[in-house]
């Protein structure tokens, strides 16, 4: 299996690269339908599909997907066959997109959007012998995985970057949807600006949809009418990177590291990477040894990374972004260890414990230095 760098400094023309070490086993391996060698039930190449709620050769959440399907299909080659979907709407239209997947003969489908959840959860009912993985989801099955990234290691390293780049102490966040995944990700940018500089404070627009560059880019602009001079965003489109650009705001982007849509603006890149991840799972498939065991990888399985770091990057931060990865990277380190407040002045983590995953997937609050109230999804 190929080796993916986890995290990309580049100053002053240099690169530093760090390699992720070590993989927490799994507490438990329920076993799949049909344990047995694919490989061995037919001849012919395990069909593979992938569905995409986004544009895939669009920098953003779609294309790292799509990286990750390329790199698949090279490993494996004459393997497997490799069916790819973009484009396709988290309603109705998802149901009958994974339905007609499964009934041309994929064994594998991965359904890559948060909104797929329950379409999925249907159709492999109707399809107990396909394996099906949804990304960022939180409900299983027999023949149901879902997987995501601890995104918000990275987006702690960000928020150290930004409070070293911003000068009006104001940092602008468009985020998609209020679900815990989006508050962890706004919580750990905000403590790690903090550390930098205890005077900063964040702002999120919220634009109620994963994408919609016409919202994304409206949030943009009305975070920089708040004075906001460094932005970055958790929605899927190119759009708040290319608004930053036009109006030269520094930007972190967010599911790849956008040079095309922001240029000269872009200080950094919030990645995911899935090619090692999506790897394993065929390979799990193949060999018969797939299990519905949930996943949420983070720096330690080459997930997540802070890619292609300003070389005008504070010589100091820079340092200090260096040295805290390499902690999480080794699990000495988790961005949610007490004391962790509210910004409405509650102890949601004491001082010395460090927050369970049961915790960080009901986080529904914002932490000191972020200027919003709490936004519920209805």
């Amino acid at each position: 299996m190929q080796k993916r760098t986890a995290f990309k400094l580049c100053i002053a023309g240099a690169a530093v690269l760090l390699t992720a070490c070590g993989k927490e086993e799994p507490k438990t391996a329920p076993v799949a339908p049909e344990a047995k060698s694919v490989a061995q039930a037919a001849a012919e190449p395990m069909k593979v599909a992938f569905v995409y709620v986004s544009p895939a050769n669009e920098e953003g959440w779609s294309s790292q997907h799509d990286l990750a399907r390329q790199h698949v299909e090279k490993t494996f080659g004459d393997k497997i066959k490799v069916t790819w979907i973009e484009n396709i709407p988290e309603n109705a239209d998802a149901e009958r997109v994974i339905r007609d997947l499964a009934q041309q003969g994929n064994k594998m489908i991965f359904a890559t959007s948060f909104g797929y959840m329950n379409s999925v959860l249907k159709v492999a009912k109707e399809f107990p012998d396909v394996y099906f993985e949804h990304a960022t989801g939180y409900k299983t099955d027999k023949n149901v995985k879902n997987y995501t990234a601890r995104f918000y290691e990275a987006r702690y390293l960000a928020g150290m970057l930004a409070a070293a780049t911003t000068k009006t102490n104001v940092l602008g966040y468009v985020a998609a949807i209020p679900i815990p995944e989006v508050f962890q990700g706004i919580n750990a940018y905000t403590m790690g600006a903090r550390t930098v500089n205890p005077n900063v404070e964040v702002r999120v627009v919220w634009t109620s949809s994963w994408y919609d560059p016409g919202k994304e880019a409206d949030a943009t602009k009305s975070l920089i009418g708040q004075k906001a001079d460094v932005i970055t965003h958790h929605t899927n489109s190119t759009a708040v990177a290319a608004t930053c650009e036009e109006a030269k705001i520094p930007v972190i982007s967010y599911h790849s590291a956008m040079h095309k849509a922001a240029p000269t603006m872009l200080q950094a890149g919030v990645v995911h990477r899935w090619e090692e991840y999506y790897t394993s799972e065929i390979q799990a498939v193949l060999d018969g040894k797939w299990n519905n065991t949930p996943v949420w990888g983070g720096s330690n399985v080459h997930m997540i990374e802070l890619a292609d770091v300003t070389k005008n990057a504070p010589r100091e931060v820079a340092d200090k972004i260096v040295k805290t990865y390499q902690s999480l990277e080794k699990g000495e380190f988790h961005p949610f260890t007490g004391p962790v407040v509210s910004n409405e002045g509650k102890e949601m983590i004491p001082a010395g414990k460090t927050a369970t995953d049961a915790e960080l997937q009901n986080m529904m609050y914002f932490v000191e230095g972020v200027a919003n109230k709490v936004s519920t999804q209805k």
